[in-house]
């Protein structure tokens, strides 16, 4: 997720997280169809798909991802208005700083709801 976000720079990178038990197994990268660097937008259709073939190997949607390349990794107004899936936890990978640093979030409503991030290899 975060190599995938450092080769869209300059622009957003995104994508979709997909596994069991709110545990993220599999990375779904997706095309920032903005090509901007301060917004993204996935095509619904390759979204669609995705979900498709993670029912296919028995996942669900746990986490959709996107990058800040300039910003902190905090939800914008736009980031929150267009959270359309409350089960998944937003993920946020600033690249501001020289080290990567990830917010994690369960968006409902107008709250964005910090959430702990746990990486394991």
């Amino acid at each position: 997720m975060i190599r995938h976000c450092m080769e869209e720079r300059p622009f957003e990178a995104c994508g979709l997280l997909s596994g069991r038990n709110g545990c993220a197994e599999t990375i779904w990268r997706m095309e920032n169809i903005e090509k901007s660097p301060v917004a993204f937008s996935m095509d619904s259709r390759h979204i669609q798909k995705a979900l498709q073939k993670m029912a296919l190997k028995g996942e669900a949607l746990v986490g959709i991802y996107h990058s800040h390349p300039t910003a902190p990794p905090l939800p914008s107004p736009e980031d929150i208005a267009y959270a359309y899936y409350p089960e998944a936890a937003y993920l946020i990978v600033s690249l501001a700083s020289k080290q990567p640093n990830i917010g994690c979030y369960r968006i409902v409503g107008s709250r964005a709801l910090p959430l702990r991030v746990e990486l394991r290899c």
